[in-house]
């Protein structure tokens, strides 16, 4: 039965759920965001980390959603009506850094 045995060469692989620290000043402004279900639950499930006198958000998601929720993170860098805070454009860089490198890992 040759013909029953369709190969899907064009369907992607699944995407694979990983973890990364999301600081915490990221945290913060995601979880007052507006957000959808999926991103809600995804720092819902998170696991917080003490760092000093910060914290970490250890989130297990797909690149995707760990993508989307960078996404939100804009107003971090400052707006014309609001200025940038340092340490939020520091900690959104380094979620950034962290999300992009899943990227070129993936690429590899």
């Amino acid at each position: 039965m040759p013909e029953h045995t369709a190969v899907h060469q064009h369907v992607p692989a699944p995407e694979l759920v990983v973890a990364l620290d999301m600081p915490g000043k990221v945290a913060d402004f995601l979880l007052a965001a507006e957000l959808d279900d999926a991103e809600h639950a995804a720092l819902d499930q998170g696991v917080t980390v003490r760092r000093g006198q910060g914290y970490t958000l250890r989130v297990s998601a797909v690149p995707s959603l760990h993508r989307a929720l960078l996404a939100h993170r804009q107003p971090l860098d400052g707006a014309p009506s609001t200025p940038a805070i340092p340490a939020q454009r520091k900690a959104r860089r380094e979620y950034e850094n962290r999300v992009n490198s899943l990227v070129v890992d993936a690429r590899r």
